[in-house]
């Protein structure tokens, strides 16, 4: 290797934190031309993770610093659901291997090279009336500088029951929603009148009565898009769902 070409690689690793993919626009802030990155790759200097993305050699990813990534190619991408009730220690169980949860606003494919590490799902999914910038009470974990987007548990809760009767166990949201018991009122009321889906906000009101949760008597169903008159029903693995207003 030339000596102006070594010091050029060392000046690299030296700017790129361990564990963090960059892509060839984050490596030409760097000095780091697209074809002097595929250059570096086939000599084995840098390892390509797919098409303008790329890794530094021998390294481990770190979840966070990869979500980061996606953040920025997915409009509206984080970490939501069971995976972010998860995150603040709302849990009924441990899975041996869970599946990330991720949320996001558009159509969207993970990158192989992400699932092959970190195991997870996408869900497109439009659940509140929110600001085009950024989804509403989901921000960096712990409002830790640098952490990925995750929702607060109230959105997290209500993104799970979202899913009751398609690919969400009706029993394992009532007991994620009986974990819960300590949501702030005023995020959980400002999410359901802002929430698109009835069902969503039906359920989550008729589980917190059920189950007595304390948040669900500072709630009134009546400023809350709860829908018609009429019972919501719907068939699933789970019987019949039947949600009155």
């Amino acid at each position: 290797m030339a000596t102006t070409e070594r010091t050029k690689l060392n000046s690299l690793y030296r700017h790129w934190a361990p564990g963090t993919p960059q892509t060839s626009e984050d490596l030409a802030t760097l000095g780091i031309s697209a074809d002097l990155a595929v250059h570096y790759a086939r000599a084995g200097w840098l390892t390509r993770l797919a098409r303008g993305v790329y890794a530094r050699p021998n390294d481990t990813l770190e979840l966070h610093a990869c979500l980061l990534l996606l953040q920025r190619a997915v409009n509206g991408l984080h970490v939501g659901g069971k995976s972010a009730l998860d995150w603040y220690g709302v849990r009924h169980y441990l899975s041996q291997q869970p599946i990330l949860q991720l949320y996001g606003w558009t159509a969207a494919r993970l990158p192989d090279w992400f699932t092959e590490r970190f195991p997870a799902e996408y869900h497109r999914k439009r659940l509140f009336a929110e600001p085009a910038t950024e989804p509403l009470h989901a921000g960096p974990f712990e409002r830790r500088s640098g952490a990925p987007r995750v929702s607060t548990p109230e959105r997290a809760l209500l993104e799970v029951l979202s899913e009751v009767g398609v690919r969400q166990p009706l029993q394992e949201a009532r007991e994620l929603a009986e974990s819960a018991y300590s949501l702030r009122v005023d995020v959980l009321r400002e999410l359901l009148q802002r929430c698109t889906s009835v069902k969503t906000v039906r359920l989550c009101l008729q589980l917190g009565r059920e189950l007595a949760l304390p948040w669900v008597t500072k709630l009134d169903p009546t400023q809350l898009p709860t829908g018609s008159a009429r019972a919501w029903v719907s068939r699933s693995a789970d019987g019949l769902l039947v949600l009155k207003p």
